[in-house]
């Protein structure tokens, strides 16, 4: 990746480069011709600008179009998704700019037809060329390591072929790996301070650069393309933290071998020290069809049932008087946390961590046992979908008191942690619950592995699906029961 000034110039030429060539190929008689063929653009004239005219147009596209995209000039590290999102808002701000430039001041004004034809073109050249900035094919060459297990980071400071820049990790890490317990030859032990004069193993030649709350600053600072993870327990929050950081900055993460069963990595080689960590399982295609897709759902499920959500808010509401929401914090990608709503089911008061099978539980209201049978508690969740908290199909959104209690029962759940948690899953079209952790995370793991579009497709069909032979079970139950 071009860093500094070199970075700072290409993109700037970029830009200016493709902005006059959209402007030159949008006053083409040829285009404009079979642009006005369609009936909305058909009223507009076709009469492309020539001499100072087509000079004017031309700068000052490229002046407005320059300087809109000026936040995008200064390296740093950033997401393909973040980058394609981010250019297109700040064309959008530009294209603004020149349609109210030309409303006020006819002299300078951007003809229509040919505001209309520069934009999709910069729409998709523009995000194009910083992603091509930004992750060129040429290998990484700014690594850093972070960590809290030094005995580590001096192994893989030494044996990986990384242009390392230095290391982070936290002081207390630094004063207990310095010292050596030693026996003082009477059946007691103690300590002694070991340097680099005394042969101490947990000195690696490399720059400290601070702690682990430095860890954002630094990947911004020094535009770190690759972070090396060596903590001593891989389902640490600070080992979690720094995926997220990673996560948030498009940045390349690696773990040592031994810690690759805990997280979701590639095939490691057997004779690698390093595996990478797929912080993004899902091809960027791929996950624009699966949020295309979550936000229809999304909206679909919300206008279709409507009417369904008002008379469960008042079913709600006239039951006991109590709130019609049930609010809950619930955990998300890289242990990160989000407000899930629900229609609530319970009573308010003895609410506990420890998951209760549904028959067991004398918490569950009258409308709150047919709306948890009929899975329609669950439809205030859309709105989590629609704000990209959540997807259709991913690992259940586990509250954040109940993660501790599955985490000590099993091995290996904030794997899970690497997918967005979804309205349903695996799990949950094979009726497996939080009372059965061990089966539940079997089959989220199974979804972590297998995750595609066209998988997600079968999920929902299987769901849908249950959600209709449980709606007709639990109506023809209550028809029959008031028989």
């Amino acid at each position: 990746m071009n860093t500094g000034w070199r970075y700072r110039i290409a993109s700037v030429s970029g830009v200016v480069l493709f902005t006059t060539l959209a402007v030159m190929l949008a006053n083409t008689n040829t285009l404009q011709t079979v642009a006005t063929m369609v009936p909305l653009l058909g009223r507009l004239p076709v009469d492309p600008p020539s001499g100072a005219e087509f000079i004017i147009e031309v700068g000052l596209t490229v002046v407005v179009v320059t300087g809109a995209f000026i936040p995008l000039y200064k390296p740093r590290p950033r997401r393909i998704l973040d980058i394609i999102a981010f250019s297109q808002k700040r064309l959008l701000v530009a294209v603004f700019a020149l349609a109210t430039i030309g409303y006020f001041d006819y002299t300078y004004q951007v003809p229509r037809l040919t505001l209309i034809l520069v934009t999709p073109i910069l729409f998709v050249v523009l995000p194009l060329w910083f992603i091509w900035l930004r992750h060129p094919e040429a290998p990484s060459e700014r690594a850093i390591i972070v960590g809290d297990d030094l005995a580590q980071i001096t192994q893989i400071a030494a044996e990986t072929e990384l242009s390392l820049l230095g290391y982070l990790c936290p002081t207390p890490a630094l004063t207990w790996a310095n010292q050596q317990v030693v026996d003082t030859g009477d059946g007691m032990t103690d300590s002694q301070q070991l340097t680099v004069s005394d042969g101490g193993q947990f000195s690696p030649e490399l720059d400290r650069l601070g702690g682990l709350s430095r860890v954002e600053d630094i990947l911004i600072e020094r535009d770190i393309d690759t972070v090396v993870l060596a903590f001593a327990n891989a389902d640490r929050a600070e080992f979690f933290g720094a995926l997220d950081a990673c996560y948030e900055h498009g940045i390349a993460a690696k773990v040592h071998t031994d810690h690759a069963e805990t997280v979701l990595t590639t095939t490691p080689d057997p004779n690698a020290t390093l595996v990478d960590v797929e912080i993004e399982p899902w091809d960027i295609q791929d996950y624009l069809f699966k949020r295309i897709f979550d936000v229809g759902f999304a909206l679909t499920g919300i206008l279709a049932l409507s009417p369904v959500i008002g008379i469960i808010a008042v079913a709600i509401k006239l039951e006991d008087g109590g709130p019609i929401l049930y609010h809950q914090e619930r955990t998300a990608v890289f242990g990160e946390t989000f407000p899930i709503f629900k229609f609530r089911s319970m009573a308010p008061e003895g609410e506990s961590a420890t998951p209760v099978d549904d028959d067991e539980n004398d918490r569950i209201t009258k409308v709150g046992r047919f709306i948890r049978q009929t899975h329609l508690d669950e439809v205030p969740q859309l709105w989590s979908i629609l704000r990209g908290d959540m997807s259709v199909v991913g690992p259940r959104a586990v509250w954040t008191e109940e993660e501790h209690l599955l985490e000590d029962e099993t091995e290996m759940w904030r794997k899970r942690w690497f997918v967005k948690p979804g309205l349903t899953g695996l799990a949950q079209i094979n009726d497996a619950s939080s009372v059965e952790p061990e089966i539940k995370l079997q089959y989220d793991l199974q979804y972590v592995g297998e995750q595609s579009f066209i998988y997600d497709l079968k999920i929902v069909s299987r769901q849908l699906w249950k959600v209709g032979v449980d709606v007709l079970e639990t109506i023809s139950g209550h028809s029959k029961g008031s028989e």
